[in-house]
């Protein structure tokens, strides 16, 4: 996933790296007085961050002082005498605000890893006063004018393709914050902005709180039976930390709950599901009512900006361009995932009857009895598998391996550099010829302060512009294994690990101008594509013959282990695959109703729009509901959680495509490079696809790749 906070989207858009303008020197060099770090450049490599001595109190000045700045800046811009050009305007918005595109992309990389109590205070501050600065520069009518006249005279202005680019999405970004709008208009969205912003802080804010806080409580270890000695240790650890007696089982931000397919106490699985699906229903994070608040007043600001609904205005330049588009692709592919889903539970109640079972299967059931169902049809043993994953050989001789494969890459651990906590490591990224092109930032483990889920982000971004490198980070919450204990990891989180270096990837080879159009800055339904496409090296025979290794012996994961698991990858992808769509589809429907909708009963409505779709299975709820669906509401993929599919509909059919020509080869990886990864949003991203495939995706592959027929 592609970590993303709307405000800090705004800022990195405008913003490259340049000094501020004369009229507010005096004031940050006073400033700067102080000792606060984020006033100036980095002076280490790449302008990577002082996490040596950035401070929280840094932070505020900072972020306060560069919101000035780049107003100031702007105003230098919108009236600027001269005649409009490409670069006294365009260029000039994207050299605007260096100290707070500096500022935030710390602070908001550490909200989603090191959050505290004046962290998340911080949150709250700043997310109504960016979403001020944002409406300052987008509907400031001077500003608009200069861009509005180049776009208009586009023709004569003789520009290279990829600043014809740029001025088109500047111009788009104008129109969609609402620089058309009246005065009165445009008060009416500022307000609603405001209010959007609060409240999505809030739910975010909510949502930590429950990752934070929330646990399952268990006080006999006799309830733990199935877990790892390892397990049942770490859940003591977590137990003692959290100042609870007993054993604490940590939910994840998901409907389902891996420790589910483990505990044999079904009492304890449904206690653990039920905690887990109605969480943030009621008490200290409740998120109902910000959920129904922040719907409705989407659907109003869509209304002022002329769209029909929320889905309509967002889907508005992206790949798939309408609702329409994403609902017919959903809807060509439920009839074949439903029936498979609906075979697994048939599978699956069979096992359940064959094991004395006497009950109907429930979503809590689902995975301990599929994993039943998995080792039957494929005798295969995930705890056993397990072992053949260990941490350092996924993360050496699996990913870093494949990428030199792919595309002549070498990673070197850097240990000069500091890091904002000592999970964090760091490496530097040297191109085949032995170029220095970007460090790296990995921060895999789990830990108290950090959000749910797996991300990249960028501290600091690609330009030619300024002759700036990129410096990436990658973020995931794998269990952290006991002090004396191998870290092992699940197949997931290996897969995972491949993911969010396909992320890293496509920020690290960014080769473009525009700090703009950099790297990940492409639509929701495209930047999930390069990621998802380095999946399915995890699961290649040659790459998993380098780093499937018994983390005890050393020896390579036994051919018939590896057979079975292979055959096994594609199992239970019915309820995966569903439980996904349900989800999706839900983002939808909460972002197709009109201005003056009125939302009664958050559960009533989820489950009228899983009717709606034909996915209303009762034992397969969706991946997220409501009250915890952190990338709609929150995460800045409202009404674009369906961009994983789509962008996994490409993902599949360029990974088949790769496999026809060769498979793990420096020809097919250097492809990818330049037609994929290094134009970042230069180029249509259509027409990226088909310079590198030579024709539009289809979904053949996706279907095949989930083993759906």
């Amino acid at each position: 996933m592609l970590k993303n906070s709307l405000a800090l989207a705004v800022v990195i858009a405008l913003s490259g790296c340049q000094p501020v303008t004369e009229a507010v020197t005096p004031n940050l060099k006073e400033q700067a007085q102080v000792q606060n770090p984020l006033f100036s450049a980095s002076t280490l490599q790449y302008q990577a961050p002082r996490f040596d001595i950035i401070k929280e109190s840094h932070f505020k000045p900072a972020i306060l002082a560069g919101i000035k700045s780049q107003l100031a800046e702007i105003e230098k811009i919108a009236d600027n005498p001269d005649v409009p050009t490409f670069d006294n305007t365009i260029v000039a918005m994207e050299l605007s605000g260096e100290l707070l595109s500096r500022a935030t992309s710390v602070f908001y990389n550490l909200t989603g890893t090191m959050s505290n109590e004046n962290i998340r205070a911080l949150q709250a501050e700043f997310a109504p006063l960016l979403s001020k600065h944002s409406d300052d520069i987008y509907l400031n009518k001077a500003l608009f004018n200069r861009v509005q006249t180049l776009y208009n005279n586009k023709q004569q202005l003789a520009l290279d393709a990829e600043s014809a680019r740029l001025l088109q999405i500047k111009y788009d970004e104008f129109i969609n914050a609402g620089a058309k709008l009246t005065d009165a208009a445009k008060d009416k969205v500022r307000k609603l902005n405001a209010e959007l912003a609060g409240l999505q802080n809030k739910f975010g804010e909510n949502q930590l709180g429950i990752l934070s806080n929330e646990h399952v409580l268990v006080a006999n270890v006799a309830e733990l039976d199935g877990l790892t000695e390892g397990e049942i240790a770490a859940a003591a650890e977590l137990a003692k930390a959290s100042g609870k007696v007993g054993y604490a089982l940590k939910l994840a931000n998901t409907t389902r709950q891996p420790v589910l397919q483990k505990l044999n106490n079904r009492e304890l699985r449904q206690r653990i599901w039920e905690a887990s699906s109605n969480r943030a229903t009621e008490g200290q994070y409740a998120t109902l009512e910000i959920v129904k608040q922040l719907a409705e007043l989407r659907a109003q600001k869509a209304a002022v900006l002329g769209y029909k609904n929320w889905a309509e205005y967002r889907l508005n330049g992206t790949m798939a361009k309408t609702p329409q588009a994403v609902l017919d692709m959903f809807s060509a592919m439920v009839p074949k995932v439903v029936a498979n889903a609906q075979q697994e539970q048939a599978d699956i109640q069979a096992m359940i009857n064959k094991t004395g079972g006497d009950f109907e299967l429930q979503p809590w059931d689902w995975a301990y009895y599929a994993e039943k169902v998995r080792k039957e049809k494929f005798a295969i043993d995930q705890a056993q598998l397990m072992e053949y994953f260990e941490f350092n050989s996924v993360l050496n001789n699996g990913v870093f391996y494949t990428m030199e494969k792919l595309f002549g890459i070498t990673f070197k651990e850097r240990n000069d550099l500091p890091v904002y906590h000592e999970d964090v490591k760091t490496y530097e990224i040297f191109d085949a010829d032995g170029t220095s092109i970007a460090l790296f930032y990995t921060d895999y483990f789990a830990r108290p302060g950090k959000r749910g889920g797996a991300w990249m982000s960028a501290f600091v971004s690609q330009t030619r512009l300024k002759e700036q490198k990129p410096v990436i980070v990658n973020v995931m919450n794998i269990p952290k294994a006991v002090i004396g204990q191998a870290q092992l990891v699940s197949f997931d989180n290996a897969s995972t690990m491949f993911h969010e270096l396909g992320h890293g990837l496509h920020g690290a080879f960014s080769d473009v101008n525009y700090p703009s159009l950099a790297g990940t800055n492409v639509s929701r339904d495209v930047v999930e594509f390069p990621s998802t496409f380095q999946e399915d090296w995890a699961i290649k025979p040659e790459v998993l013959a380098n780093y499937a290794k018994h983390y005890k012996t050393g020896e390579a994961i036994p051919q018939e282990l590896l057979d079975k698991a292979l055959k096994a990858a594609s199992f239970n992808q019915g309820f995966d695959t569903l439980e996904y769509m349900s989800a999706a589809m839900l983002d939808q429907e909460w972002h197709a109703i009109a201005a003056g909708s009125k939302i009664d009963d958050v559960e009533a409505f989820e489950q009228a729009a899983l009717k709606k779709h034909g996915v209303d299975i009762a034992a397969i709820p969706p991946r997220y509901k409501s009250q915890y669906f952190s990338h709609t509401f929150t995460g800045g993929y409202s009404a674009s959680y369906y961009a994983y599919m789509w962008s996994e509909i490409m993902a599949a059919d360029a990974y088949k495509y790769v496999q026809q020509n060769g498979g793990l080869n420096r020809e097919m990886g250097d492809k990818f490079r330049k037609h994929i990864l290094s134009v970042g949003n230069a180029i249509d991203p259509m027409q990226t696809y088909i310079n590198f495939r030579g024709k539009a995706p289809s979904t053949d592959a996706l279907l095949e790749r989930r083993g759906i027929n």
